[in-house]
């Protein structure tokens, strides 16, 4: 039985060859994201332990307010000079060295333009000489006040060299230097991890980066002779106390890395959930083929059921077909992953820029993870075409007959039910009564519904397959295509269904993107009622600022009526961790978001007092005159009072804090600024001035109203083309569905075909007629597509409303678009079943059994 298996399935190799490319393309990017994470995580390991290579022991202030779910470095607490003679004085160090590294030094390169960095932090940090790590490749260290030498890499990035004069930004407005020094690391690197690295005198690196000289952020402490990092470590602890973060180098260079990796986890789950779509869209490509393959051998089981063959060793016989195919094709899939994951991996060095790739490897969960999801969906999507083969009776045998088409109550049935439980999961999740599991109940919603309308397709199929086809029907090869389109429901539901799923997906995301920008921009319009905007657009860790010295400057420009400049920050509220955001002028922000308060007044706000929108002040249990106190990222715990209490969306942020407490922020610059003009001034004759005064600040811009509405609504376009990108996989492989379905569909009807040439039909006619065939069956699927993915984007839409998305946007334009390339998809994967059909040899087709 095994022999005879093998020899069928080398038989109809190439019949299997396209369901296992199918397989082959999930087993890829499920393979790929492992060696692409697995690869970063190495290389970032070795960027980290390279970076801490010299620090045996490092002391730091414990952080006022972690990054946590809220991004960015936390900010240490400086440390005072004298706790650098304190850390000395302790027994067992043999040396102590104050430093400064901070994030937040962003050089101005060659053309004008901040030095961008995607990911790597911007540090800004004191001049110790050079050491085993940093040594100069040309020039000298900074001495006076206005000197820096900066890294290979950036000033490579910003095309600048030793004499050149150069601006930086810090916490402190624009500054201009003189680059000296250009540095290198061990090994002949330009930068570790891609970071940009300038240095400065001590003094001024103290004052741009920390905000005052004479203190530092950490301090790098070297064991003297006899005495372990742990054990040092633990003596510095024991003297320094509870507000002081003591670490070994080893704990540092593991914990930077550990914070990266939950960032590469994340994408991970991203690329394994895409991995997922496509896999799902393959069990039924593969489905389709194990089907039609079990449909075609019905004289062939039959006969091995006459010759004592039991139903158990026919079942088997096909799932062995289904694990030799699951087999190789992850296998295929595996290396396929680990080439597009190497490539990823070197696609992500060169965009952080000078990050050393560590050698690609296979890891364990890459290889286990594809042999167990290739061959597991292989054999499950086989398992119903195996119970159905051990079904034929042997007297099928002995007769020349079709199988007969099953009736679609059973299917229907269980279609309407799966159905039924993806709404429900999908209603649970939405509306937050999943019991703390939305997001599983949102994506097992999604998968059932897929399922259920999956299931229901067959009895969906005839009447709308007819209906297409009737566009076709005004010839003979027309009329022909739109019946064979409709002669198998359940084959045509299964191609239909794959690519059903990919369209899907990209409708619903759309349609809840677009009700999102579009709903936020009406928003914007509404309640911003502020001409200019001051602002960037985010491409790092940190938000483009500018000088606070320039809302005041704005405000005096004749024409301007008021300007105010926003400040946001982590905090803890009240020991719960959330953003904040501070205002300059809480009259202005009054009338640029038409505010009437609830309770309470806007006119001014002291620097004890606090405006909250009506949800957080609900959250909190807090009315007008009630205190909360606030944590923020530097300094001690703050008690304010609610001054007012203000209706949602009539304000920039839920807490509304003084511009007092921006000091206290990590980043003490304004990240936007709004300005209001005066009754007849125009935005043409105020903009210029008020760019003027955010020359100096390249990173942000002015932009009328409209302008910057539009550009903060570009940041969905940017997320869609992305999601759009990753989704075209999984309609590639239902392209591959119809071409297989169709290949597979003129083996089976080989005799037929041959009987239609002999009447008369003519190779074009033929090649018209398995056309129309494929284009009716993709349209069928793009149309089901479309009306499912419309039926999900509306549900999630209509669950946001409360996060206020509350305009239904369909995009006509792209689901015309969607159906127009399913017609195209279906020419195209016509096009070679239908040539192999019009080669066909009629009398050898006739005589075909």
């Amino acid at each position: 039985m095994l022999r005879a298996t093998l020899k069928s399935l080398l038989a109809r190799k190439v019949r299997l060859v396209l369901s296992g490319l199918a397989v082959v393309l999930g087993v890829m990017f499920v393979s790929g994201a492992f060696v692409l994470t697995d690869t970063l995580s190495r290389s970032f390991d070795s960027v980290f332990a390279d970076a801490y290579a010299g620090v045996d022991v490092n002391v730091a202030g414990k952080p006022k307010v972690s990054a946590g779910e809220f991004g960015g470095e936390p900010v240490t607490p400086p440390l005072p000079a004298d706790t650098v003679e304190q850390v000395r004085a302790v027994s067992g160090v043999a040396a102590a060295t104050g430093v400064v590294a901070a994030d937040g030094a962003r050089l101005i390169g060659a053309n004008g333009k901040v030095v961008a960095s995607f990911g790597p932090p911007q540090l800004g940090e004191n001049w110790l000489g050079e050491t085993d790590l940093v040594k100069l490749r040309d020039g000298r260290g900074p001495q006076a006040d206005d000197e820096i030498v900066v890294n290979a890499g950036l000033a490579e990035a910003g095309k600048v060299a030793v004499g050149d004069r150069v601006g930086v930004l810090t916490l402190e407005p624009r500054r201009d230097f003189t680059v000296v020094g250009v540095f290198e690391y061990s090994g002949g690197r330009d930068s570790i991890g891609g970071a940009h690295e300038i240095f400065f005198t001590e003094p001024v690196a103290q004052q741009l980066m920390l905000g005052e000289t004479g203190v530092y952020n950490s301090i790098t402490v070297t064991t003297a002779d006899g005495v372990t990092a742990p054990e040092l470590r633990d003596r510095l602890a024991a003297t320094l106390g509870a507000d002081y973060d003591v670490k070994t180098g080893e704990q540092l260079s593991a914990d930077s890395a550990a914070g990266l990796k939950e960032g590469l986890s994340f994408f991970n789950q991203i690329l394994l959930g895409f991995a997922g779509v496509a896999l799902l869209v393959g069990t039924f490509l593969i489905l389709n083929t194990f089907s039609i393959i079990v449909a075609q051998r019905t004289r062939e089981l039959a006969l091995m059921r006459a010759i004592g063959a039991s139903g158990g060793q026919v079942i088997r016989s096909v799932l062995v077909e289904a694990l030799a195919v699951g087999l190789i094709a992850s296998v295929l899939g595996l290396a396929a992953g680990v080439g597009v994951g190497a490539l990823l991996a070197y696609i992500a060095g060169q965009f952080i820029g000078g990050l050393t790739l560590a050698s690609v490897a296979v890891p364990v969960s890459a290889v286990v993870s594809s042999f167990a999801v290739g061959m597991l969906i292989t054999v499950v999507a086989a398992l119903l075409p195996a119970l159905r083969a051990a079904r034929i009776p042997p007297i099928a045998a002995m007769q020349d007959v079709a199988t007969p088409d099953r009736p679609l109550t059973r299917i229907t049935v269980a279609g309407g039910i799966v159905t039924t439980i993806g709404a429900a999961l999908l209603a649970a999740g939405l509306t937050d009564n999943a019991g703390g599991n939305t997001l599983a109940a949102v994506f097992g919603g999604v998968l059932a519904s897929f399922v259920g309308v999956a299931l229901l397709t067959p009895v969906i199929s005839r009447p709308v397959v007819s209906l297409l086809g009737r566009l076709f029907a005004w010839s003979v090869p027309g009329k022909l295509g739109r019946l064979n389109s409709g002669r198998n429901p359940r084959r045509t539901a299964i191609t239909a269904a794959a690519l059903m799923i990919g369209i899907a997906l990209v409708t619903g995301v759309t349609v809840i993107l677009d009700s999102a920008k579009t709903s936020l921009s009406a928003q914007a319009e509404d309640t911003i009622n502020a001409e200019l905007v001051v602002s960037g657009i985010q491409t790092g860790p940190r938000p483009p600022t500018f000088d606070p010295a320039v809302v005041d400057r704005a405000a005096a420009l004749p024409g301007v009526a008021g300007a105010v400049g926003l400040y946001n920050d982590a905090a803890i509220v009240d020991g719960e961790q959330t953003w904040v955001l501070a205002a300059t002028d809480m009259a202005v922000v009054r009338d640029i978001y038409s505010a009437t308060p609830d309770s309470g007044t806007l006119d001014t706000l002291r620097p004890d007092q606090v405006v909250l929108s009506a949800p957080a002040a609900t959250e909190r249990g807090l009315s007008v005159g009630d205190q909360m106190t606030v944590q923020l990222s530097r300094g001690e715990p703050h008690t304010y009072t609610v001054a007012a209490i203000v209706p949602q969306g009539r304000l920039p942020s839920s807490i509304v804090l003084p511009r007092e407490a921006a000091a206290d922020f990590a980043i003490p610059q304004p990240v936007m600024a709004f300005v209001r003009l005066d009754e007849g001034a125009s935005v043409e004759s105020v903009q210029p001035a008020l760019e003027a005064l955010v020359a100096d600040s390249p990173e942000v811009t002015v932009a009328d109203r409209s302008a910057f509405i539009a550009q903060q609504a570009s940041q969905f376009d940017v997320i869609l083309q992305m999601i759009q990108i990753l989704l075209a996989l999984a309609i590639v492989i239902a392209v591959l569905g119809i071409v297989n379905t169709l290949a597979l569909s003129m083996l089976e009807r080989t005799r037929e075909l041959g009987l239609l040439r002999a009447i008369g039909l003519r190779r074009p006619q033929l090649v018209r007629m398995v056309t129309v065939e494929a284009v009716v069956i993709s349209v069928f699927g793009a149309l089901l597509g479309v009306v499912v993915g419309l039926g999900l984007g509306s549900a999630v839409t209509y669950a946001l409303r409360d996060e206020g998305i509350t305009d239904l946007v369909l995009p006509w334009g792209q689901m015309a678009v969607f159906l127009a390339l399913a017609a195209v998809i279906g020419v195209v994967a016509a096009a070679l079943p239908a040539l192999r059909a019009a080669r066909i040899n009629v009398l050898g087709a006739i005589a075909h059994d």
